[in-house]
């Protein structure tokens, strides 16, 4: 059992699985930003456009309900296909937001990398200067010591 829970312990202390962890906390909440935007923002325009109908009430009625006075017997059968609609654009907005931050952090891997190539240039450069006045030192020397 000591054995068990030492590997447990090794296991859950990676790096790679607290990383997993924030990033699922994480983007748990940036789908309630994106759901609260899709729902409180976008779709409200949508159903503007659409001539102000909720989009998530659009759905084809497959069996009616079967209601005695004011019980239902049998609830109606419904396809929502607008909720499913709205589903869609959530997912299209979450993967559009995570395209535009991946984008933004390449192109700052990418700045740093040129930055970095850039530092190492100036130190070949650098380097060849020095090399230049050895060789320059060298050849003097070699001079002074044939006369």
């Amino acid at each position: 059992m000591a054995k068990l829970l030492s590997e447990f312990k090794e296991f859950a202390m990676r790096g790679n699985v607290i990383d997993m962890a924030v990033g699922v906390v994480i983007g748990a909440a940036f789908g309630k930003i994106v759901s609260s935007l899709v729902d409180d923002l976008i779709m409200p325009l949508v159903g503007v456009a659409t001539g102000g109908m909720n989009f998530t009430d659009y759905k084809w009625v497959i069996q009616q309900a079967v209601i005695d006075g004011e019980t239902v017997i049998k609830p109606e059968v419904t396809l929502n296909w607008g909720s499913w609609i709205q589903t869609i654009v959530d997912f299209l907005i979450v993967a559009f937001c995570i395209f535009i931050m991946i984008k933004g952090i390449n192109n700052l891997k990418k700045r740093k990398a040129e930055e970095a190539a850039a530092a190492a240039e100036a130190t070949v450069a650098e380097a060849s200067k020095e090399e230049v006045l050895l060789t320059e030192i060298r050849d003097l020397l070699k001079e002074q010591t044939k006369a």
